[in-house]
Parts: C-alpha cells; sequence; structure tokens
C-alpha cells in the first residue's frame, strides 16, 4: 500500500505540532522532488494543518512553568521557526523569569540551603533550567534572606 507525502504529513502533523522546517526533513527522503514537497506543505499551511505560530504557542504553554525565557527561544529556534515568529510569540516571556524561577525552585526545594553544597546544588538546577547566573542567584539568595527575617 502506497501512503502518499500528504498523508504522511498529515500523519506526522497529528501526533503533535511541527515547524515547517521539521517536516522537509522529515519528509524529505520520501519526497521524489523537492518543488512536490514544497507544494503539500504550502497546501497544508493553506488549509491550517501547518501553523508555526500555534506550535509557538504550544511550546510556550507546556515549557513556561519550567524553562527560562532564552531557553524557550533556543528551543523554537531549533524546531525551525524564523526569528519574527519567535519574537511575535515569545513577546511577553521576559518579563517573568523571575516569577518562573521562583515558583520553580519553591516546587522543587521550598527551604533555603543549609550548607554551601546545597546551595550550589540549588543554583545549578535554575542553571540548568536556561534561567541566568545572576537571576538564579537572586532567587537563591532571596530565599535564605526570607529565612533569615523570620528568625529575628
Amino acid at each position: 500500500m502506497s501512503v502518499t507525502l500528504k498523508g504522511r504529513a498529515v500523519r506526522l502533523l497529528a501526533r503533535r505540532e511541527r515547524s515547517r522546517a521539521e517536516l522537509e526533513r522529515r519528509l524529505a527522503p520520501h519526497a521524489t522532488d523537492a518543488q512536490a514537497l514544497a507544494a503539500v506543505l504550502d497546501e497544508l499551511q493553506a488549509q491550517g494543518l501547518l501553523s508555526e505560530a500555534r506550535l509557538a504557542e504550544q511550546v510556550i504553554a507546556s515549557r513556561r512553568h519550567r524553562a527560562s525565557a532564552a531557553r524557550i527561544r533556543h528551543e523554537l529556534a531549533r524546531r525551525g521557526l524564523d526569528a519574527d515568529t519567535i519574537a511575535t510569540a515569545g513577546g511577553d516571556l521576559d518579563g517573568g523569569d523571575l516569577a518562573v524561577a521562583t515558583a520553580l525552585w519553591q516546587r522543587r526545594f521550598g527551604a533555603p540551603a543549609a550548607d554551601r553544597a546545597e546551595r550550589e546544588r540549588q543554583l545549578r538546577f535554575l542553571l540548568n533550567r536556561g534561567f541566568g547566573r545572576a537571576l538564579a542567584l537572586r532567587v537563591v539568595r532571596a530565599r535564605v534572606d526570607e529565612d533569615a527575617q523570620f528568625e529575628d
């Protein structure tokens, strides 16, 4: 049974949102020529089945509570979205990094570090999620300062 190029593309999109670049990479081995592949992808975009703006919104919604704005933008670029789409979809990402990092720290640790090794572990946790060193230090130090205030 022969599966058409459009059928393969629709099946891939049914599993999860994908960018045009991702679909091109996945479908290139099955396409007879580049023009046929471009025509199929253009048709899917015209029908609304392939939407990079929808992909960007979905990635931002699923990652925002556990990653920094820089990490999310990097993932969008890695998935093949252009800079304009990333800028449009991620316009409000920058303002919330402190709140996201604080909430993430609170869920994971909940209490200030007892010693230097634990504090470094907490910093690495935030750094590995794409937050900058200054912001990670601010979150960890704020928790220590809050704890000291309650002891007085």
